[in-house]
């Protein structure tokens, strides 16, 4: 199904509105996200003010795991341990029964242990709000550091996940083959105000209206007139 070419229409005003409006679909009222539920990491972030590293483990644990895994996980290893210094002292084992059923547990253990390590030995037990140091850090890729940069430090970047990647290209924002190309091209249309938020936004969105396999576009506020609907061939209501 084609919608017409979404990218020539979009505007300042037009951003506005596709944000109250996919907000207002969720049950978000506009500045106060809380009520509608938030994914995992962010409501880790909106429980733990100004802890970054909480951030950085809970977004390792999240990889390829469902929310509800991730926060329950998060909240396990968080009670035994929170600081680079506890975390770091327990074993991997340890770790592993803590976020255990997150998918890859085992893996996650050893560079969830590791990045605590590294943070409390190199960073004096201080999350480094850099992205390429970051990324040094074994099991954190561009996606995970931007999201510590946006959530525990208020950095503006684009935290794009495959929520946000397919999404993007569905509704014709962009057109791109990788999480990084759409990183990119999203900076370049969209204003900064919302280079946040937006992660926040279309993870809830893509877990919930606009899922990979027939999406809700009947009930979905964008309609053709903001969405293209690239690759959709089923819809539900």
């Amino acid at each position: 199904m084609s919608c017409g070419d979404v990218m020539k229409k979009l505007t300042g005003k037009t951003w506005d509105r596709v944000f109250q409006d996919l907000r207002a679909r969720l049950g978000w009222p506009a500045g106060d996200t809380r009520r509608g539920g938030l994914p995992s990491v962010s409501q880790v972030a909106a429980d733990n003010p100004g802890d970054p590293f909480r951030i950085l483990v809970s977004t390792m644990i999240s990889l390829r795991t469902k929310d509800d895994v991730t926060l329950a996980a998060s909240r396990r290893l968080f009670a035994k341990a929170s600081t680079p210094a506890a975390l770091a002292a327990l074993t991997e084992k340890e770790i592993e029964s803590l976020i255990y059923p997150a998918g890859f547990y085992k893996t996650k253990a050893v560079h969830i242990r590791e990045a605590a390590r590294r943070v409390e030995k190199d960073f004096h037990g201080r999350t480094p709000a850099d992205r390429d140091v970051l990324m040094r850090l074994k099991g954190v890729g561009r996606k995970t550091a931007n999201l510590v940069l946006n959530l525990g430090f208020g950095v503006e970047a684009i935290c794009v996940d495959t929520h946000v990647h397919r999404i993007s290209n569905r509704a014709g924002w962009v057109r791109t083959k990788t999480p990084e190309e759409t990183e990119m091209a999203l900076m370049e249309i969209m204003p900064r105000k919302y280079w946040i938020p937006l992660n926040e936004l279309l993870v809830k969105y893509g877990q919930t209206v606009c899922t990979p396999a027939s999406p809700h576009c009947g009930s979905c506020p964008l309609a053709c007139a903001r969405c293209e609907r690239r690759g959709v061939t089923r819809t539900r209501e």
